[in-house]
C-alpha cells in the first residue's frame, strides 16, 4: 500500500488486540518493528513501491503475545490505541508500542491479503 504523504489515506484495516506478557519489571510485546519516516525505505522489505515511509512489523515471537493475537510479519500499523502512525520515527514508534502504563496495545494494521480480498470481492460488482 503506498500513498502520498500528508494526503488522506484509504484503507483496509484489521484490528488486533495483543496483552502485553509481563516478565518482572518487563512487558513483552513479541514483536520487532522496521520504518519510519526517519529510516531508508528503500531499505523496507515490506514496501510495495520503496518510497513508503510507514511503520512495519519485522518479526514475530513465535507463540508470543502478538502471535497469539494474529498480527503477521509485513502488518503495516496504521494506529496504536488510536494513535495515527503513519507519519512517525522509528523511536516515536517504539515508544508508543513500549508505554509501561499500558497493559493492553490496540493495533489497527492492514496487510496486502486484506487489501487484495476487498479487491477481489469487488470485481464480481458493476461499475456505477
Amino acid at each position: 500500500m503506498s500513498y502520498i504523504p500528508g494526503q488522506p489515506v484509504t484503507a483496509v484495516v484489521q484490528r488486533i488486540e495483543i496483552c502485553k506478557l509481563r516478565q518482572g519489571e518487563h512487558l513483552i510485546l513479541g514483536f520487532s518493528i522496521g520504518g519510519g519516516i526517519d529510516q531508508d525505505p528503500g531499505q523496507n522489505p515490506y514496501s510495495e513501491d520503496k518510497s513508503d515511509k510507514g511503520i512495519y512489523v519485522t518479526r514475530i515471537t513465535p507463540k508470543g503475545p502478538a502471535g497469539v493475537a494474529g498480527l503477521k510479519t509485513g502488518d503495516k500499523i496504521m494506529q496504536v490505541n488510536g494513535w495515527d502512525m503513519t507519519m512517525v520515527t522509528h523511536d516515536q514508534a517504539r515508544k508508543r508500542l513500549t508505554k509501561k502504563n499500558e497493559d493492553v496495545v490496540r493495533l489497527l494494521v492492514t496487510r496486502r491479503s486484506l487489501e487484495d480480498a476487498v479487491k477481489h470481492s469487488m470485481s464480481g460488482y458493476p461499475k456505477q
